[in-house]
């Protein structure tokens, strides 16, 4: 409580994001247990009747909780830009004999009020939205908001203290990150996964309809993940590599630079863009799957054969909501691990410019900071979304589709970029001389 009253406004900032990802992981949280409590065949006058079967309400509640990962990953990235913001305090406490381990246990808690605050705002917005529709939920309903407001900041703390177990504050006032020596194995990271993907995607497409409907879900939820965490695993080997190379031979200061700490911290950008790329590989294979949903009501309608087609169509813009939602939460974390990093680095930055370096020089090397491991983990995030929707291609017996789901990782790239470029205002004031000052 201390710690928190004692914040000045940049710290108020990382409070109030933190607060609203608890926000949102709350309400996401709240809207499935109000749906899951329903039964039975329930008239909703929405989305031409969707949330009516319980069966679609099912579906809905594994969209809305599959979306706390991406919240969840935001909330990690405002536990790390929070330690470091608090470094004097940090510091204070340490030499009032606080040791590591407590100080991160202090600062995890901090974030815990904030996500606390957060939760009990969703609760509040949500129980006038369901009264105001004029149904008033069951005992069992408000049993689950009650865990529901109870656990997610329980769950968000548990995600700031991982966030914040390799952060170290000592007494004299300087915040260091104890960096992994090593990133995931390559077996592991990349070509387990790419070669389980490959062999579903040749078994499917062999086999075709016989596969069976049980093996299909099975393939698509093998490949999200095993592609996702490769992905990941691309980011960081990328950015060693490219690092490594770049800094022997360029001569470029913007190239220069970006190489130097893309050697010296190779996984960070992995941290950073873990959520952000598997929400492109599901969102490369909903779009390829919505083409060929689209194009088989179309050839449906022409014979006839096709019902309500505003059920189907509200049903799969509803999951397109919900993979745009997730973009979005992982571009803001992305933009918050982007500004964690030039504020752990704002001492280094204005030495930097002190010694002559130019502020668009800096700004430039920013953004290739984001740029270049990204590109190729995108390439497989794309490939494993694309394995996805040909594979459903080839299960249902339509066209496969090739322009609008490939063009999705360069929409993500652009948008990458984008989200890292709203950290340009605070690189400029990170050059300020005072941040020369030794606390």
């Amino acid at each position: 409580m201390l710690l928190t009253r004692g914040s000045d406004r940049r710290e108020w900032w990382r409070i109030s994001l933190t607060a609203l990802g608890a926000f949102a992981a709350t309400g996401f949280a709240l809207l499935a247990v109000a749906l899951g409590s329903l039964r039975g065949w329930v008239h909703f006058p929405y989305w031409h009747g969707l949330l009516n079967g319980e069966g679609e309400r099912r579906g809905l509640v594994t969209a809305l909780l599959l979306l706390l990962i991406p919240v969840l990953g935001f909330l990690g990235q405002c536990a790390r830009i929070g330690a470091v913001h608090r470094d004097r305090r940090l510091a204070a406490l340490r030499l009032a004999g606080a040791g590591p381990r407590q100080v991160r246990r202090i600062a995890t808690l901090e974030s815990g009020l904030a996500c606390l605050a957060g939760s009990l705002l969703a609760l509040a917005a949500i129980c006038v939205a369901v009264l105001l529709l004029g149904r008033v939920p069951g005992p069992i309903a408000w049993a689950g908001f009650a865990a529901v407001v109870v656990l997610i900041p329980v769950l968000a703390a548990a995600v700031s203290r991982f966030a914040l177990r390799h952060v170290v504050a000592s007494p004299l006032g300087h915040v260091r990150r104890v960096r992994p020596q090593r990133g995931p194995g390559a077996l592991l990271g990349l070509f387990a996964p790419a070669a389980l993907v490959i062999a579903g995607a040749a078994l499917l497409a062999l086999r075709g309809l016989q596969s069976g409907a049980t093996a299909f879900p099975l393939f698509v939820f093998a490949a999200v993940v095993l592609t996702g965490a490769g992905s990941v695993w691309v980011a960081g080997a990328a950015a060693k590599v490219i690092g490594r190379r770049l800094a022997d031979r360029t001569g470029n200061p913007t190239a220069l630079i970006a190489a130097e700490r893309l050697r010296d911290d190779p996984w960070a950008a992995a941290r950073t863009h873990a959520a952000l790329l598997l929400v492109t590989v599901v969102g490369v294979g909903f779009v390829g799957v919505r083409e060929i949903l689209v194009a088989g009501m179309d050839r449906q309608q022409r014979e006839g054969t096709l019902g309500d087609r505003g059920f189907y169509t509200a049903g799969i813009n509803l999951a397109g909501g919900a993979v745009l939602i997730a973009l979005v939460i992982s571009l803001a974390g992305l933009a918050v691990g982007t500004a964690e990093s030039l504020s752990t680095r704002r001492r280094t930055l204005a030495a930097q410019a002190a010694a002559g370096v130019p502020h668009r020089v800096l700004a430039r090397t920013m953004l290739l900071e984001t740029a270049l491991p990204l590109a190729p983990a995108l390439v497989l995030a794309g490939i494993g979304g694309t394995a996805v929707y040909v594979a459903y291609g080839r299960f249902v017996g339509e066209g496969i589709p090739l322009t609008l789901p490939l063009l999705v990782p360069f929409a993500v790239y652009a948008a990458c970029l984008a989200a890292a470029a709203t950290s340009l205002p605070l690189l400029r004031r990170s050059l300020h001389p005072s941040e020369l000052r030794v606390a």
